[in-house]
């Protein structure tokens, strides 16, 4: 299809039926996006929202919303590009089926970019500012409104003007705010691992100024692959062009690329001093709170003369990010264990907010002649996994052995717990790495990208028939083997440990670890124990493992640590913690007003 702009996806969505328009003023703060939240959820469709209050721009949202959705935007290539992706990762398969090969192969040059002048680009065809554009506030306490589905495209100073050699990310846009002088700054927020922070280095080491593009709309691929996991050395433009199934267009306006087909663009330059970004509500469903980050100079803002601002709203998953995995998932989940050796599988699980748990599958193949009985090759595997791009974002990392059930499914996360749990040996199935790194976003370190890590690795026969009768004393049974336990508000981890030594030591009398190996000492019990989600959400969000990690019968030797007893993990709230993201009950009010009246449609 090869949609050039916002516009033209718009209308394709209509005509299969998975659009609604929505004609009645709505509000950019707050309002538009809870009617996202609550349309995702259901399950509905795209939104247009045509009188945006204090705006002159209609906004699109739910573009991405569910995955049938994201492949109908790109049903003439997908499987095309899910074929090369395939290739990489087992190529003689691949070229078993000729036909298939050679089809793929020709698509391969819509991978090239293309050049044109200015007055091909629609981009230039209006001008505008910043205070012009959809000031959309997705959460009451957010720092002011935010570009949400930016592509942010940058250089390699040595290659200026190549767009193959270029970095393109969806890194959030703070548009005004804090100190951000009004229509001439905005504040650019990039994470630890992100190639701009590359690219930003290179231009800093050889004292050049920064130039940045910051792309709003334009073909959907050109979204979709700035938050692709490609592997180094290929540009994000050129697997826009391949899913696009149309050549990425640029032009050149003074010493800036800028995508030709986009619906906006703003042009600028970082500058050297840094500024407040921040607070956001994020998608581990906290806010991040405010920083300092990069703030980018504005030279110019472009827009196209029918041009449609999309936007997307993140928070507790799942949410519309949510989908964007999902397909990522299944375009390139075959490649991830062509990687690493003895890698069967991966999860990186959306309802614990992605980095801070990992799911993984792995083969033990070091002593062939006898069977496993303790994890050896999982171990290096772990440590390769820890090591690869965004995976090495990772905070827990649970693997577990592919031959002890071979049919065993690693999206489902329940049954994936109670393998583990009836196979590991706390007293020497956990491995630390304390002082290190861990997502930006985290906020349950010790300070801003600063943690640590836990490697759970279980392989061998199951031993333990995991219980789920509640024990009689206050507490709830969240799944098999695994209990929610209330503990005092948490007052500093200088009282933790023998606070949580003191639960541990009554505990210990009441549970066996062969029935209960994993307590979750929390605010809520009950809230755990309602939904599994809620269980893993709390958990793995609210834990630093080095920190947090408890167990009856603790024992130190050699340097390892492990218990004999339960394995507790203490998922308070914590003072340092970022507070959860909550809806402003005002707006909620007025939003379901919009639904009585219906206004809004859910499917």
């Amino acid at each position: 299809m090869g949609y050039q702009s916002t516009r033209e996806c718009i209308q394709a969505l209509e005509k299969h039926g998975q659009l609604l328009r929505i004609t009645e003023e709505v509000d950019p703060y707050l309002e538009m996006a809870e009617i996202q939240r609550r349309v995702y959820q259901s399950g509905g469709p795209a939104l247009l929202f045509e009188n945006v209050k204090g705006c002159k721009f209609p906004c699109a949202s739910n573009l991405f919303g569910t995955p049938e959705r994201a492949r109908l935007l790109f049903a003439d290539t997908y499987d095309q590009v899910a074929a090369l992706v395939s290739a990489k990762a087992d190529p003689a398969k691949f070229m078993k089926k000729p036909g298939k090969a050679m089809k793929a192969g020709l698509s391969a040059i819509n991978a090239l970019p293309k050049k044109v002048g200015q007055s091909m680009a629609p981009v230039f065809e209006c001008r505008a500012k910043l205070s012009d554009l959809p000031p959309i506030v997705s959460w009451p306490d957010d720092g002011g409104p935010f570009i949400t589905l930016p592509q942010v495209y940058s250089e390699h100073p040595d290659h200026p003007g190549k767009p193959l050699k270029s970095n393109l990310g969806m890194y959030r846009i703070q548009l005004s705010g804090n100190e951000f002088e009004r229509d001439k700054e905005v504040g650019l927020h990039y994470q630890i691992h992100r190639g701009i922070g590359v690219h930003q280095k290179l231009h800093n080491d050889q004292n050049k100024p920064f130039r940045v593009a910051i792309f709003i709309g334009g073909p959907p691929a050109m979204s979709f692959s700035a938050v692709m996991p490609l592997p180094e050395g290929m540009p994000e433009v050129a697997f826009a062009g391949l899913l696009a199934g149309r050549r990425f267009r640029y032009a050149h306006y003074k010493d800036w690329t800028v995508s030709a087909d986009a619906d906006f663009c703003i042009i600028g330059t970082i500058k050297n001093e840094l500024k407040r970004e921040g607070p956001f509500g994020d998608h581990l469903g906290y806010y991040s709170l405010d920083h300092l980050f990069p703030c980018l100079e504005v030279e110019e803002v472009f827009h196209r003369k029918d041009a449609i601002w999309p936007f997307t709203v993140v928070g507790r998953p799942p949410q519309e990010d949510t989908t964007f995995g999902e397909v990522i998932h299944d375009m390139t989940g075959v490649v991830i264990p062509t990687e690493i050796p003895g890698l069967k599988a991966v999860n990186a699980v959306d309802a614990a907010g992605v980095h801070p748990l990992l799911l993984t599958i792995g083969q033990e193949r070091y002593t062939p002649y006898v069977k496993t009985i303790r994890p050896s090759e999982l171990l290096t595997i772990s440590n390769a996994v820890l090591g690869k791009g965004q995976l090495s974002l990772a905070k827990y990392l649970f693997i577990v052995n592919e031959a002890d059930d071979p049919s065993l499914d690693i999206h489902d996360i329940p049954a994936y717990f109670t393998h583990l749990l009836s196979r590991i040996k706390w007293e020497r199935d956990l491995h630390f790495q304390t002082e290190t790194s861990i997502d930006t976003l985290d906020y349950s370190g010790t300070g801003m990208n600063h943690g640590s890590k836990v490697v759970f690795a279980a392989s061998g026969e199951g031993f333990r028939t995991l219980e789920t009768v509640k024990p009689d004393f206050d507490c709830a049974v969240v799944a098999p083997g695994i209990l929610a336990i209330p503990g005092p508000a948490f007052s500093g981890y200088d009282a933790a440990p023998p606070e949580v030594e003191a639960i541990a030591e009554a505990i210990g009398e009441r549970v066996s670890v062969d029935d209960f190996p994993l307590l979750i000492l929390c605010d809520d019990p009950a809230f755990l124990a309602k939904e599994f989600n809620n269980f893993l959400w709390v958990t793995f969000t609210r834990s630093n493992p080095a920190r947090d990690i408890h167990g009856v019968g603790a024992v130190t030797k050699f340097k390892h640590w492990g218990c004999t007893g339960p394995l507790i993990i203490d998922a308070r709230l914590k003072p340092h913690h970022a507070p959860p993201l909550i809806e402003d009950p005002e707006v909620t009010a007025r939003v379901d007003d919009l639904m009585a009246r219906g206004i809004l449609s859910m499917r």
